[in-house]
């Protein structure tokens, strides 16, 4: 906008009611000088990045659509992407996000300010500059199905704004007779030629398609090209399709074609590739510039064989003979943290209550992953590229605590390159969460080359979905599947993932039973993670913490003592701490398995006295009896026994009203009801009965299910408690 002062007397005659006047060019530095102040007051969710400003859309929501200018001479000037309202400094800004009128805006602005009576009078008037004229289409692009009718057209328009030719479009639904989009299901462009095709190229835009159209190549484009939602247009067309995508050369363009191509795959598309531009060409080059210049376009095509994303339903369950296992000799992939800590396509878990110092601790493990160095025996193969979802520190604290880190200056080159992190993030990783974060990815990195994905701390970002919180052992198994992974196959299946958890504090007792319960979820987490590292302090007093891992592949690793001394973590020594020495973790070994074997005996020998239990029965009967400490003690060694499968549940007759049943172990007799009589000699016969389990408790999300086969008594992996 070019709107350079405002005299209140005509603001008055609108009904409004300031003093004075204001000069709008002193107004505008004012704002130039206080642009934070006021985009965050518009937009509270919005992040800066650079010399440009992001947020989700007018309304302020979390993203990136929607992109500012911070820079001095483009202060304001921007664009939403997904709706094409553009912006042209900040008092745009301030009237498209508050739908105020200028004159409404400029005395808003002002006070917020605090200056609205304190400016001078500007000296003259100028006019306000004029909407440039668009003046008639240069292109009509007709949208129509298969058989030809058409859906709805597209004009476009070109036009000089201050000496720049831009370009814009208008679409004419055909089917409402309106000039609108579709709301959904929008229509691809060129049907009649897709429908004919084996191989269909999308391009992005008309213009664009129908150059390779003329070039004799079967192409297509989505309404609005780049900035079409992926969600609302119809990608039914290109089911059994063969599909190459032509991205224009920038990152909107590889944004898109990452996006769609996830779309077409979920339409039935037999195959789906995204065409390399070659290295040499310009900003924005497409395929219209590419048989502007001569290029031979179905030679480029059929030779650039990109490697096509196979479609989920056509992909098969891998299965090897063992004796061809047996004779692979190839060498083991690398760990990406040694020894087996994290391994690519592997998920960390790293645990610790509130104030421990994870993230602190993560940081430096981190910075060490991204020099490649090792880190408190935990040992990189070389410098990682690293990206850190953080959602707990603001920036500027942020930036003060990586300040305060002692790092190397031998290694910073490398930490300022690898390592990406994000200030405090509010978000929710569903499925708008999920691609907006590696929209952000990919801003940053090549997502081949993205080794690991760090989320810090994974409450903040947990999306619930039909569960009750992360403690709902379902809810949490939908989390890891659908929103975790989705994310790394979204970027790179073989990156490794860590995830920073918040524990309930770990009490001497839940040491001595199983630290990895303190876990929110543990039920399936523990079954879906390939490795839990837990950080604790043994005494509250002491600035000790202690870290210990459980590993589903790999030797186990020692619990490692450390300590963060002159602002460096450090490995220390532990043989004066009570709970954590050898001897003493010994000894608690030794009761874990001492109370697993009295409670198995219990159950045995009060089922051959006729005696039946629930787990709530069982440690109402037994509370500081045997051993085995108080009700919540008994309560938690029996939760462990029924989720690793040493204890079973039967639900027949009046149990079957019971949610667990009563609890049954292998092997285990009752008494008959009516004992067998041997008619020749009245002895009784076939006294007891073998008392089977109809129920077990699932692993993974705590479900009781039926048993498959009751004679079969069938342990879990990592059985041992």
């Amino acid at each position: 906008m070019a709107h350079e002062q405002m005299d209140f007397n005509d603001a008055r005659r609108q009904g409004n009611e300031p003093r004075g006047k204001i000069d709008i060019v002193l107004l505008k530095e004012r704002m130039g000088d206080c642009y934070r102040q006021i985009l965050d007051h518009l937009l509270p969710n919005g992040v800066y990045v650079g010399e440009e400003f992001h947020c989700g859309d007018i309304y302020g929501a979390p993203g990136e659509s929607l992109k500012l200018s911070v820079r001095k001479n483009k202060m304001g000037v921007g664009e939403d992407f997904a709706t094409g309202q553009k912006f042209g400094d900040l008092i745009d800004v301030w009237m498209i996000v508050r739908s105020e009128n200028y004159t409404t805006a400029i005395k808003n602005i002002a006070e917020f300010l605090n200056i609205a009576e304190r400016l001078p009078a500007p000296a003259a008037k100028t006019q306000k500059s004029k909407a440039p004229e668009m003046g008639a289409p240069v292109a009509q692009y007709n949208y129509t199905d298969a058989q030809g009718t058409i859906i709805l057209v597209v004009y476009r328009h070109e036009f000089d704004d201050n000496g720049k030719r831009k370009k814009t479009f208008r679409i004419w639904n055909a089917v409402t007779r309106k000039s609108e989009a579709p709301i959904s299901g929008r229509p691809l462009y060129n049907q009649t030629g897709i429908v004919k095709a084996d191989l269909v190229v999308l391009a992005e835009g008309e213009k664009a398609a129908d150059a390779l159209i003329a070039a004799g190549v079967t192409a297509t484009s989505a309404v609005c090209g780049s900035n079409a939602p992926t969600d609302k247009t119809d990608w039914s067309p290109l089911a059994g399709k063969r599909v190459l995508i032509w991205p224009d050369n920038d990152l909107p363009g590889m944004s898109y074609a990452q996006k769609s191509a996830q779309a077409v795959l979920a339409a039935g598309a037999l195959s789906v590739g995204i065409l390399p531009i070659p290295q040499s060409k310009p900003g924005g080059w497409d395929a219209a510039d590419a048989v502007a210049e001569g290029m031979d376009v179905r030679a480029y095509v059929d030779a650039a064989m990109p490697e096509p994303v196979v479609p989920p339903a056509a992909a098969t369950i891998p299965a090897y003979p063992v004796g061809a296992i047996l004779d692979d000799d190839s060498p083991m992939p690398d760990d990406l943290i040694a020894p087996r800590i994290l391994t690519p396509s592997g998920l960390a878990v790293f645990g610790g209550a509130p104030k421990v110092g994870k993230s602190d601790f993560l940081f430096s493990l981190l910075v060490h992953a991204a020099a490649g160095r090792p880190f408190l025996g935990m040992i990189p193969p070389r410098p990682l590229n690293v990206f850190c979802l953080q959602t707990e520190i603001g920036y500027h604290y942020l930036r003060e605590r990586l300040k305060q880190m002692k790092i190397d200056p031998e290694i910073l080159p490398l930490v300022r390159k690898n390592l990406v992190i994000t200030p405090q993030v509010r978000l929710i990783l569903d499925d708008k969460g999920v691609e907006m974060v590696r929209e952000t990815i990919l801003r940053h990195f090549d997502p081949k080359l993205l080794d690991i994905i760090a989320i810090d701390p994974l409450r903040n970002v947990f999306d619930v979905g039909e569960g009750t919180g992360e403690n709902d052992n379902t809810a949490m198994l939908h989390f890891l599947q659908e929103r975790v992974e989705k994310l790394r196959f979204l970027v790179n299946p073989d990156a490794g993932v860590i995830l920073a958890h918040h524990t309930r504090k770990i009490t001497k007792r839940m040491l001595e039973e199983d630290p990895f319960q303190a876990l929110s979820g543990a039920g399936s987490l523990r079954s879906f993670y390939t490795t839990g590292v837990i950080m604790f302090r043994p005494d509250e007093n002491q600035s000790l913490r202690e870290l210990m891992f459980e590993l589903r592949n790999g030797q186990a690793i020692p619990t490692k003592g450390i300590d963060k001394i002159d602002g460096v973590w450090r490995e220390v020594e532990r043989h004066s701490k009570r709970l954590v020495n050898k001897e003493h973790g010994e000894r608690l070994d030794n009761e874990r398995r001492r109370r697993h074997d009295v409670i198995l005996q219990l159950l045995y020998d009060e089922g051959l006295r006729g005696k039946l239990y629930t787990p709530s029965q069982f440690c109402q009967a037994f509370e500081n009896k045997a051993g085995l400490g108080g009700r919540h003690s008994i309560h938690d060694r029996i939760d462990v026994l029924t989720t690793k499968g040493f204890i079973k549940f039967n639900k027949e007759g009046g149990a079957a009203k019971s949610k667990y049943g009563m609890m049954c172990v292998e092997g285990m007799e009752i008494p008959r009801a009516q004992p067998d009589v041997d008619p020749q000699t009245g002895e009784i016969t076939d006294v007891m009965i073998s008392y089977l389990p109809t129920h077990f408790k699932q692993p993974t999300d705590g479900a009781i299910l039926p048993v498959e086969n009751s004679e079969v008594w069938i342990y879990h992996e990592g059985v041992e408690p």
